[in-house]
C-alpha cells in the first residue's frame, strides 16, 4: 500500500489533492491504510463520511457496520517537512479532535461514523512530519500496543482514540466521567461509562437508518452483505454489538476493563462484543427470587431504608455463584466469583436497570420505591437514566422501557 500511495504521490502536481475511499470498521485495518499513505509521502488533511451504502443492509443492523464511506482528503507532504515534536503534537490534538467533532455533529454525522471521521484532521497533526519523535528521539509510530503506556510503544492512533472518546463521555455523561479512570470518586462505574460509550458509538448518522431488530426470517441478502458477514457471530443474538477491537480502543485508555464486565453487562463471541439486553438481566440482578419478590419486599419497606444491593448482586462476603441467564432461547452463562470479585455490588446501572425490568412487570409501587431511595442518595441515578435514554435507539425495548419508568420520577 505504501508503493502504490509513494507512485499516486510521485503523479500527482505539488498543488494536488488526493481522496481515498475507505470504509472499514476494524482499527488494523485503519492502520494500514493511514501507514500507507503517510510512508508514501502524503499528509492527511480532511475526512468526511460521504453515504454511499443503503441503509437498509442487513451487516449494518444493531451493529457499527459504517453507513457512510469516509472520504479522506490527502496532499502531497513537503520533501522538507522535517520532524515533529512529540509534546506539541498531543497538546494540538485534543482541540483539533473536539473542534472536527462539533463541525461532524452540526451536520449529523454520528456514532462510529463520527469516530472514523475524526481521523483525519487528527492524522493532519501527525502525518505533516516526516516523522516525530519524543524527547528521547525515539520515533512514535502511527499503531502499537495500546495497553502500553510509554507513547513510543503505544503509538498515535491510540492517543487519537482515548480523545474521541473521552470527548464522547463528557458529551454524554459529564466532565467527571470523560477524565476518570478506574473508580475515580464522584464518577459513575465502569460499566455505566461503558454502557454509555457503547451507545454513543452505535448511533447513526441519518435518521432513517435507526438499528433495527435481526431476525432469523430476514432473507435479503446482497454479495457485500455475504462478504460482511464473513466475520460476523453466527448465530443471532439479541443485543447491540461492536467488533472487540473497536470497544477495546475505546475502553482500555479510560481504564474501563471489559474482562471485568464479561458475563454482566457485556459478551463477547468471535471477536464481537454484545451489550446483553435489560430483559435478560432479570436473574442476575433479582437472583433466583426473582423480580416479583424483590418487588414484594420494596413496597413493604419502602417507608424504611434500603438495602445498598440487589440481590443478584450481594457483598463479596456474602456472595455465591450467580448463574446469569438468558431467555430460554439463549440459554445461559455461568460467570465465577473471581471475575465479579471488584465488582459485586450492585452499580448506578444495575439500578437503572432494575427499575427499567420493574416498570416492564408493571410493579408501579415498588417502582416508585426504588425510584425514590436511589434519588434521594444523590443524582446519579437520574443522570445516568436520563443520558442512556437519549442514547437508545429509539426503536428499541430498551428505550421504551426507560422513557416509561422515568415517567415514574417524583416530579
Amino acid at each position: 500500500m505504501a508503493k502504490a500511495f509513494a507512485e499516486c504521490r510521485r503523479v500527482l502536481r505539488e498543488d494536488g489533492i488526493g481522496s481515498v475511499v475507505f470504509a472499514h470498521k476494524s482499527t488494523e485495518g485503519w492502520e494500514a491504510l493511514l501507514g500507507g499513505l503517510i510512508q508514501g509521502g502524503w499528509t492527511i488533511t480532511g475526512s468526511w463520511p460521504i453515504a454511499t451504502e443503503r441503509p437498509g443492509r442487513l451487516r449494518s443492523q444493531e451493529s457499527a457496520a459504517l453507513a457512510p464511506s469516509v472520504h479522506l482528503v490527502c496532499r502531497p507532504r513537503h520533501n522538507n517537512a522535517g520532524i515533529g515534536d512529540w509534546g506539541q503534537v498531543l497538546r494540538e490534538l485534543p482541540k483539533r479532535v473536539a473542534d472536527w467533532m462539533t463541525r461532524l455533529q452540526e451536520e449529523g454525522v454520528r456514532g462510529a461514523d463520527l469516530v472514523f471521521a475524526c481521523i483525519g484532521p487528527a492524522l493532519e497533526i501527525f502525518s505533516r512530519h516526516t516523522k516525530v519523535v519524543d524527547a528521547e528521539e525515539r520515533e512514535i509510530p502511527l499503531g502499537g500496543d495500546p495497553e502500553a503506556h510509554e507513547a513510543h510503544l503505544r503509538g498515535y492512533l491510540a492517543y487519537v482514540w482515548e480523545v474521541v472518546g473521552r470527548a464522547a463521555l463528557e458529551e454524554v455523561l459529564g466532565t467527571v466521567e470523560s477524565r476518570a479512570r478506574n473508580g475515580a470518586a464522584g464518577a459513575l462505574e465502569e460499566d455505566a461509562r461503558l454502557t454509555a460509550l457503547f451507545l454513543w458509538t452505535l448511533q447513526t448518522t441519518t435518521q432513517e437508518a435507526e438499528p433495527v431488530s435481526s431476525t432469523d426470517d430476514d432473507e435479503e441478502h446482497s454479495e457485500t452483505d455475504e462478504e460482511d458477514e464473513d466475520d460476523a457471530p453466527t448465530s443471532k443474538k439479541k443485543g447491540l454489538s461492536l467488533p472487540f477491537d473497536v470497544a477495546r480502543q475505546f475502553a482500555q485508555p479510560l481504564g474501563i476493563h471489559l474482562d471485568a464486565w464479561e458475563g454482566r453487562c457485556i459478551e463477547t463471541e468471535k471477536g464481537i462484543v454484545r451489550l446483553i439486553p435489560v430483559l435478560d438481566r432479570a436473574e442476575q440482578l433479582f437472583g433466583q427470587d426473582g423480580a416479583e419478590a424483590v418487588a414484594d419486599r420494596l413496597e413493604k419497606h419502602r417507608a424504611g431504608p434500603m438495602q445498598g444491593y440487589l440481590p443478584g448482586m450481594e457483598p463479596e462476603e456474602q456472595a455465591q455463584r450467580v448463574p446469569i441467564k438468558g431467555r430460554k432461547r439463549t440459554g445461559a452463562a455461568n460467570v465465577s466469583d473471581e471475575s465479579l470479585r471488584n465488582h459485586r455490588g450492585a452499580t448506578t446501572l444495575d439500578h437503572v436497570h432494575a427499575a427499567m425490568l420493574m416498570q416492564s412487570a408493571g410493579r408501579a409501587n415498588a417502582l416508585r420505591a426504588l425510584i425514590t431511595s436511589k434519588t434521594q442518595r444523590g443524582p446519579d441515578f437520574l443522570r445516568l437514566a436520563n443520558a442512556l435514554s437519549a442514547l437508545y435507539p429509539k426503536d428499541s425495548d430498551e428505550k421504551r422501557l426507560l422513557d416509561a419508568m422515568l415517567l415514574a420520577v417524583p416530579r
